[in-house]
């Protein structure tokens, strides 16, 4: 029945997602109820769930845009009960905005695969990279998304290989003279903690060790097809279909780099991941064996909630 629903592309499949991460989103904040019931509060609170909103909008652009799933909603569906499995990624403002700028990165990337204004996309991504590690900066990992589509799409022009690190320090420059003007400082506005921990207690929960071998085990399963499904898709889009493979290795480095463990990094690795194992549902032959696999994916972070 659920698979039946989102098998193809349907306006209720995208008022049953908002609906999730509306849950999502609620759930995350109960703890910060008594932070005030301001005007400023609310306002920030309704924008910060309409950068989720339209992140989510953005990821279906680049899957359907780029043929990585065959015009169905998985891969929202999957996006949005990620963040209900772990709530905590709805919690951060500057980690959700961070997410948001590489997904338009990644827009961009993708289109490199039509040949065409190769310069301005180059810099472009590299912009929408630099501006996401100024709210993250982990997030300057998929930096390397831009050399590696570089080599799949780009040919061995010089110039080319210079634009990404000059969007890069565009954004570099132009945040030290804002921070020069509006703060007398030269890094004030820069986010630059390059810290690194692996000490990984803060997920030594019930909680967080199911979603955690949830999301990694149909992960890695879903990974292993995914590979040997490339080989089968069109020549002109086996770059992206690597592309988010790299994305998805990118994102997992995050979470296991950054230095303030709190369940808020897991978002980095939801996009591509949603991509990847929405391909996997859509070469199970097995009606019932599809039907469970997914229902195991929407059940799974609503039993979550109780705990």
């Amino acid at each position: 029945m659920i698979t039946s629903i989102f098998n193809k592309s349907k306006p209720i499949n995208f008022i049953l997602v908002f609906f999730i991460t509306l849950l999502a989103f609620i759930i995350a904040r109960i703890g910060q109820v008594n932070e005030g019931d301001t005007l400023m509060f609310v306002i920030k609170q309704v924008a910060v769930l309409f950068i989720a909103y339209i992140s989510i909008l953005l990821l279906n652009f680049i899957a359907s845009k780029n043929s990585l799933t065959i015009k169905n909603n998985y891969e929202i569906l999957l996006f949005s009960l990620f963040l209900l499995l772990i709530t905590q990624t709805t919690s951060q403002s500057n980690v959700l905005l961070s997410n948001f700028f590489v997904l338009l990165a990644l827009r961009r990337i993708m289109s490199l695969r039509s040949q065409k204004d190769v310069k301005r996309k180059l810099f472009d991504a590299s912009l929408w990279i630099a501006i996401a590690s100024l709210f993250y900066f982990w997030s300057i990992l998929f930096f390397g998304l831009i050399i590696f589509s570089h080599i799949l799409y780009v040919d061995n022009n010089i110039r080319h290989w210079i634009i990404p690190f000059l969007g890069v320090f565009t954004i570099f420059v132009l945040s030290i003279a804002i921070s020069i003007v509006c703060y007398d400082s030269f890094f004030e506005i820069c986010n630059i903690t390059p810290q690194v921990s692996y000490d990984f207690s803060n997920y030594n929960s019930l909680k967080y060790l199911i979603a955690i071998t949830l999301l990694f085990s149909f992960g890695i399963w879903s990974s292993i097809f995914y590979l040997q499904n490339i080989k089968k898709q069109k020549k002109a889009f086996r770059a992206s279909f690597k592309i988010i493979i790299i994305a998805a290795i990118i994102g997992f480095l995050i979470v296991t780099q950054v230095p303030e463990k709190n369940g808020s990094e897991f978002l980095f690795l939801f996009a591509p991941l949603a991509i990847i194992i929405s391909n996997y549902i859509e070469i199970i032959q097995e009606k019932w064996f599809k039907e469970v696999f997914v229902s195991i994916l929407v059940i799974i972070p609503f039993i979550l909630l109780m705990l």
